[in-house]
């Protein structure tokens, strides 16, 4: 029964390339001949290209390139130019927003100017990507299902680095760009403000972070249990009895007693996934906005117990009106 735990592609069916549906009237031409390339076809389709960018494919990467390309430099001049230094220190290197003095205003490019620079760039980098992503859709008869799942992913990116410092009057509230510079913004925002723990936007974008990646691996193992039978092959699975689909779904129904179908459960995952970034947000733009400590926010709220009292009373400044 081994053959059957298969994770990876064991048919990989191959006929002539080809390049795809017709584009409507107007749009470029594809680029590149296709070709087949085995290895990949272990993991997906085995035939590479040909590629489709179009005007605002090619503005995006000329955006999006020229962001990295800034923060890559400023990397490096960070470590006195030094690459063997630049790779040792890569996930500890990072371009800082500007500093608290200079608020909402343009700073020095040495004092976080780079930094707007780059989220400005990368920003319309994002945007038009988005934009290309719904305009694919239209243009191929596609529902916009992925644009818009694209567009929660971009409201959480746009939130930590646009919405909030606005509403917060500072640039300097904003994420750095760099690896372990930006777990640690998130770390330091957590303790700042009362623990994002008891933030009830932050557990529900858990419970939805968590929830998707159940989702996605309990069908990605009913359809691999399935496979001997053709589960992949979803559409012949509609007409016929004792498919892989029936199989799949006596099996919920025998162990959950509930089962989600063909298509219930592709919207069950979008949902969760699309959730977690927007309720994840929600929670980020009120931390310091309209929530000062969450903990505190927790026990008023009969959230969380008090924490017993062991010594001298600790007043919260924020009660007192007093900035630390």
């Amino acid at each position: 029964m081994a053959q059957y735990q298969n994770l990876f592609t064991s048919v990989q069916p191959v006929g002539p390339l080809h390049d795809g549906v017709a584009l409507p009237r107007g749009d470029d031409k594809r680029t590149g001949n296709p070709f087949l390339f085995h290895l990949l076809g272990r993991l997906g389709n085995a035939q590479i290209g040909p590629v489709y960018l179009g005007t605002l494919g090619v503005a995006s990467l000329v955006f999006g390139i020229a962001a990295f390309n800034i923060i890559g430099f400023n990397m490096l001049a960070s470590v006195d130019w030094n690459p063997i230094q630049l790779l040792r220190q890569l996930f500890w290197l990072a371009l800082e927003p500007p500093p608290p003095a200079y608020g909402l205003g343009i700073p020095p490019l040495a004092q976080g100017g780079w930094w707007l620079i780059v989220g400005f760039l990368l920003t319309v980098s994002i945007l038009l990507w988005w934009v290309r992503t719904y305009r694919r859709a239209i243009q191929l008869g596609l529902g916009t299902h992925i644009a818009w799942a694209f567009a929660a992913a971009i409201w959480l990116y746009l939130v930590c680095g646009f919405f909030r410092p606005i509403m917060m009057g500072s640039w300097s509230e904003a994420v750095p760009f760099g690896v372990f510079p930006h777990l640690d913004w998130v770390s330091a925002l957590s303790l700042r403000y009362g623990n994002l723990f008891y933030n009830p936007f932050h557990s529900l974008s858990i419970v939805f972070l968590y929830g998707s990646v159940l989702l996605f691996a309990m069908h990605g193992a009913t359809i691999l249990a399935v496979s001997r039978y053709g589960g992949e092959r979803e559409i012949e699975q509609i007409v016929d009895r004792g498919t892989a689909s029936e199989r799949a779904a006596l099996f919920w129904r025998w162990t959950m007693g509930f089962n989600a179908t063909m298509e219930s459960i592709h919207r069950w995952a979008w949902w969760f996934a699309v959730l977690c970034p927007l309720v994840g947000g929600i929670g980020i733009l009120l931390t310091g906005t309209v929530v000062d400590n969450w903990y505190l926010w927790s026990a008023k709220h009969h959230v969380v117990p008090m924490y017993p009292i062991s010594g001298p009373a600790v007043v919260d400044p924020a009660i007192l009106g007093v900035k630390p």
